[in-house]
């Protein structure tokens, strides 16, 4: 197949000084003694696998792929990358229906959008999640996201796209499935937070999923078909037409910067660089004295930041803190880290729920302890998690620093007169 022969294994297992930090680690290992760990069924099950296929254990499949074993690890071994390629390469169990339909975000999200209000109603009706349950082996203690009647391209193109020319710097936004079908108010924040401080947002030419859900779910083929129109896209941006690319979603942009290269054997290398989140971006604008936020008078809001694994993985949450700590009048805590449990697709499988909650318990005990008004997350399945778990409310950094700036006192602070 032409995904084998373009991942033949490059992985740094034998680089693994077998210190097991990564199992101490893991968020795994705490809840669920049928998984091996990240030492022994990365590095240590790598050597066998090699040699025998047959030493695959089944098992892997309760890995996370947070990487955190691969941020604790002293050595640098692609941990979490070996775990994921030997799921690829040696499971024996293809993909159910249940798995292709919660990795075809885009399919799933243009039939459920035009239906929003139906679609939405049905998912919370008991019978019809008993009736997933047991039939698709959805858990039905898990909540959806719900979905939007518009897409956030059609709101874009019907009330943004033809002013953002006007703006005297351009970025492109990769906006992702979640800004697309479930929550478009968060790609209206960005625009809003962008065009303040002077740059307008353009879309990219084509944009599927990010692929993150389909690689979880070993469609790797359709990951790769989604990557490369991501990546011919994200080119013409960045080489044709000299854009940033800029993302909300810390997965979206974690997957597109290293797992195209690490899992799906893209070269992305002449782009990589020019991937970044929205955070990141506007910080080093800030820290640069190219632009400027100026807030509201009397805004007051005491704000939680949850730092997701594939944020910690980047090491970019200081990016997303320092710009919530700009705000005046928020009273800002740090979570310590934990990760959420819910991995995207994971935490929606039967097998996984209980897991998934036990992983995610330590963070919703210290959120519900810490009596604040909104969670922060540049993640949105983090968000799902925490939200359905905790009852507590939870806000990008991108939307909180909309709300908290004053618009036009902010471009007239930067020049602007659009």
């Amino acid at each position: 197949m032409e995904y084998q022969e373009n991942t033949i294994s490059k992985n740094n297992f034998e680089e693994c000084i077998k210190c097991t930090i990564c199992t101490v680690y893991c968020p795994v290992t705490v809840v669920n003694p049928d998984y091996p760990g990240p030492k022994q069924g990365g590095p240590d099950g790598e050597r066998y696998r090699l040699k025998k296929p047959f030493f695959y254990d089944e098992a892997l499949k309760y890995c996370l792929n947070c990487k955190r074993c691969e941020v604790a690890c002293p050595s640098n071994v692609k941990i979490g990358d070996i775990i994921q390629l030997a799921r690829i390469k040696y499971s024996k169990h293809p993909p159910t229906l249940r798995d292709r339909m919660l990795a075809e975000t885009d399919v799933m999200g243009t039939l459920a959008t035009p239906f929003a209000p139906i679609v939405n109603g049905m998912l919370r009706m008991k019978p019809v999640k008993k009736i997933m349950d047991s039939v698709l082996k959805i858990d039905d203690g898990r909540t959806f996201p719900t979905y939007a009647s518009q897409k956030f391209s059609s709101w874009y193109k019907k009330h943004a796209g033809s002013s953002q020319g006007a703006y005297p710097r351009q970025v492109v936004y990769f906006h992702g499935c979640y800004v697309q079908y479930n929550f478009p108010q968060l790609g209206k924040d960005l625009v809003t937070l962008m065009n303040a401080v002077g740059y307008g947002v353009q879309l990219l030419e084509k944009e599927k999923c990010c692929g993150v859900a389909k690689i979880a779910n070993k469609l790797i083929n359709d990951a790769m078909r989604d990557a490369r129109i991501n990546l011919k896209s994200i080119r013409k941006a960045v080489i044709d037409d000299n854009m940033q690319v800029i993302a909300t979603s810390s997965t979206c942009t974690f997957t597109m910067r290293d797992e195209y290269l690490h899992i799906l054997g893209l070269d992305n290398l002449d782009v990589r660089d020019d991937i970044m989140l929205a955070t990141r971006f506007l910080y080093n604008l800030i820290d640069e004295g190219k632009v400027k936020l100026v807030f509201k008078d009397g805004y007051q809001k005491r704000v939680a930041y949850h730092t997701p694994c594939h944020m910690e993985k980047l090491g970019w949450s200081i990016y997303s803190t320092s710009l919530l700590k700009m705000i005046p009048g928020l009273d800002f805590i740090q979570l310590d880290s934990n990760c959420c449990g819910i991995a995207g697709t994971y935490g929606f499988k039967k097998e996984n729920y209980e897991y998934s909650q036990g992983i995610g318990r330590p963070l919703f005990d210290q959120i519900l302890e810490s009596k604040v008004d909104v969670v922060a997350t540049d993640c949105e399945t983090c968000k799902w998690q925490i939200e359905m778990s905790t009852g507590m409310p939870v806000a990008n950094p991108v939307s909180i620093l909309a709300e908290a700036i004053d618009v036009e006192k902010t471009k007239m602070a930067n020049g602007i007169d659009v």
